[in-house]
């Protein structure tokens, strides 16, 4: 039996244990990821033996995550399939990498079909070039950044922390205000539930992240969270429009610091289906288009 509950701050050691043994760089194997979007995506959590569960959304809407740690992996799949049929709804799995797709057919042969959405795939980069932007393919990219230069030389770079979170907080805000009018029907409430939410949590969680001021006021932040030791995942980052180069200079500064941390990939998620965003991860020519299914059970 899954025993669902709304996760808290005190599960993150289990949960964050239990995702460590994922043998992908899926971007929802982070506790910091279920956390702030709790209550957006009506998530719970499911402590089954050495896996973790989620369960998202409600009534005929709900999904799974794949059971993630260590032990019988088809049993805590039947468990899923259990709870499904409890709640008379037909057990949908999301997020199912390559490898896990090949064990589920082995251990559900013919029980199970395949949905893919590439809005949902993930985008994951080498975190050295994202910090060299070296070659040809990043020559607009070291343009922005040399005007950028050129137009705010006083421009710096510090890490978020205890007394700077506001100011980060104050310019998502004003990034809501300044919305193109294209995006006026677009609901940015529940992100910005998320954002807080990591903000008011960031050391306990564990995030780390940058910003980048001109004339000593923040025009850009970033952060995110390890995903494991050699893969960091970018939740959040946030620039104005109108600043040519916000962008480009705030993904290369804090790339420098994942590469002198160690970390080899930074995944920085999926792009939703939304043309703008795609086009975005797609000009950083990722290394990896991480392709993630849902599980569809025909049993």
């Amino acid at each position: 039996m899954l025993n669902f509950k709304t996760p808290e701050l005190k599960d993150r050691e289990w949960i964050s244990k239990c995702f460590s043994y994922a043998h992908s760089m899926n971007c929802e194997y982070t506790f910091g990821n279920i956390y702030m979007w709790r209550a957006a995506y009506k998530t719970f959590v499911a402590h089954y033996d050495d896996f973790v569960i989620c369960r998202w959304g409600a009534k005929d809407k709900i999904m799974y995550s794949l059971p993630i740690g260590e032990g019988d992996f088809r049993e805590a799949v039947s468990a899923i399939i259990r709870d499904a049929s409890s709640l008379g709804i037909t057990p949908r799995i999301y997020g199912v990498t390559e490898s896990y797709k090949a064990e589920i057919e082995s251990d559900f042969p013919d029980m199970f079909s395949f949905e893919h959405d590439d809005g949902n795939y993930d985008y994951i980069y080498k975190v050295s070039d994202l910090a060299s932007l070296s070659g040809k393919k990043y020559h607009s990219k070291r343009n922005h950044i040399s005007n950028f230069v050129k137009n705010y030389p006083d421009w710096s770079y510090e890490n978020i922390n205890a007394q700077n979170i506001s100011e980060c907080i104050d310019l998502h805000t004003s990034w809501i205000e300044n919305k193109d009018n294209a995006d006026s029907d677009s609901d940015y409430s529940l992100e910005f539930e998320a954002v807080l939410s990591g903000f008011e949590n960031y050391s306990d969680i564990g995030f780390k992240g940058g910003l980048i001021r001109v004339n000593n006021k923040p025009i850009a932040y970033t952060f995110g969270e390890k995903l494991n030791d050699h893969c960091f995942v970018t939740h959040f980052e946030k620039a104005p429009s109108d600043i040519q180069g916000a962008y480009a200079i705030i993904n290369r500064e804090f790339a420098k610091r994942l590469e002198e941390d160690g970390f080899i990939y930074v995944n920085r998620e999926e792009d939703l289906g939304i043309p703008g965003l795609r086009k975005a991860k797609q000009s950083y020519k990722p290394e990896i288009w991480l392709i993630k299914e849902t599980a569809v059970y025909n049993g």
